[in-house]
């Protein structure tokens, strides 16, 4: 397929998967607990943060970070004790443990606090000539990690960096909840200082591999260079929400196994 038809079958496979019926077995399930700006926002970047394994897992796992929250994240970054933060260190995700748990909540606490909040975090190093989302993530990254010890440096891990060359999958993914329009209530888009135009889609194994049989990437890596290449595809059929066709991309490679 190439060209209008190509475009007419991932379009048709959008509408498919963009739907309520895909919030149940997805991550982004989480975050629709809550109708609080702040509380989708915490829920969302937790849940995108351990968003690798098997999706039952991963569920399982944001639910009980929301669990052990008391189920109220906003209130619970800002008014924290010591006692109720150290609960968390009992929390783990493969290699995403409870250390790396406090130091998301503490940090997040001076991002609303100090720093304007989460959306500030990202949107203040865009400029006008920013093409995609790179410059948002860095911004994010060097707020959050602005204070961090050695002893912490191991969390940066679990935050990857598009400079150094990372997909940077599970940020991307967030900030397609985050910005993408709520037309279909999948996506929130309750954050409008970024442009959905500058989203890319999240690069995985399944969304890689699809892409790859469809012509549309080349790149065997699945690392920023391969984002990139990707974006340049999918601009071309939608360069105002690129980011749409992740529902295609993910849907013909998780559950048509294409």
């Amino acid at each position: 397929m190439k060209g209008t038809e190509l475009k007419e079958f991932l379009d048709s496979k959008v509408e498919q998967y963009n739907r309520l019926n895909f919030i149940e077995s997805d991550p982004i399930s989480i975050p629709h607990q809550f109708s609080k700006k702040e509380d989708i926002e915490i829920a969302a970047l937790l849940s995108a943060t351990i968003a690798w394994g098997q999706r039952k897992t991963i569920i399982n796992n944001a639910n009980k970070m929301m669990q052990l929250m008391d189920f109220s994240p906003y209130e619970f970054v800002l008014n924290h004790s010591s006692k109720e933060l150290n609960r968390l260190k009992e929390f783990k995700h493969r290699t995403f443990n409870g250390d790396d748990f406090t130091f998301f909540i503490t940090n997040l606490k001076r991002i609303y606090s100090i720093d304007g909040g989460l959306e500030k975090a990202f949107s203040k190093g865009l400029k006008i000539d920013s093409s995609d989302c790179l410059p948002a993530i860095e911004s994010f990254r060097d707020t959050f990690f602005s204070q961090i010890t050695e002893s912490e440096k191991r969390t940066m891990k679990h935050v990857s960096s598009p400079l150094k060359g990372s997909a940077a999958k599970r940020l991307i993914m967030f900030l397609r909840w985050m910005v993408r329009e709520n037309n279909t209530g999948v996506d929130f888009g309750i954050w409008k200082s970024i442009s959905p135009s500058l989203l890319s889609c999240p690069l995985d194994v399944h969304s890689g591999n699809v892409a790859r049989k469809l012509g549309i990437l080349t790149r065997t890596q699945n690392d920023w260079k391969a984002v990139k290449e990707l974006d340049v595809s999918l601009r071309k059929m939608d360069a105002n929400d690129p980011a749409k066709y992740d529902f295609a991309l993910f849907g013909l490679g998780v559950f048509e196994k294409f």
